[in-house]
């Protein structure tokens, strides 16, 4: 399931640093809500600029709370603008986070993510519903150990999530999703 929320409720154009925390407290709200596997959808249809402060508070804290607070649920960004695309970026890259941004069907990873997380992160939605470190692990190529690796990094990031599965020899393993 997803709820929505229209950034641009609070406006075209976001500023300051106590602007994002009224619209942070919300969306904590919000996520507090959402059962696992939920997303909350930040649309940004309409927002033609903001400013680091508003990015840093806003998205730097809730992407940062992501894994501990809200765990097994995902924040989903969607109709960036190229030049707001670019100034969430650049705000996410200099907080080391990651976001994911769907645009249309597709989605991505937006922010500071090594090439190796970002092709993992794609053969998980690519597979469309839970996958296994083994199936990853063939379908790119790498031993069992970095695969493993990759998914603890995307799973502490709340890029994903990991639930426990039953494999066909009747062994508990865990399989990986994204936004289900």
């Amino acid at each position: 399931m997803e709820q929505s929320y229209a950034l641009i409720e609070e406006g075209k154009h976001l500023w300051t640093r106590e602007k994002a925390r009224g619209i942070r407290e919300k969306m904590s709200g919000m996520l507090d809500g959402l059962a696992l596997g939920d997303a909350l959808v930040i649309d940004m249809k309409g927002i033609e600029v903001f400013d680091f402060s508003f990015a840093n508070e806003l998205f730097g804290k809730l992407l940062m709370a992501l894994p501990n607070d809200y765990v097994g649920r995902f924040i989903v960004i969607e109709h960036l603008t190229d030049y707001t695309r670019e100034n969430l970026e650049k705000a996410l890259e200099s907080l080391g986070l990651v976001a994911i941004e769907r645009k249309g069907k597709k989605i991505e990873l937006l922010g500071k993510v090594h090439p190796t997380d970002q092709a993992t992160f794609k053969s998980i939605v690519r597979a469309a519903g839970p996958v296994t470190a083994a199936e990853l692990k063939e379908k790119l190529d790498v031993n069992l150990n970095a695969m493993n690796e990759r998914l603890n990094k995307l799973t502490g990031l709340g890029l994903i999530r990991r639930v426990k599965g039953v494999s066909p020899a009747g062994r508990e393993q865990y399989e990986y999703r994204v936004l289900s």
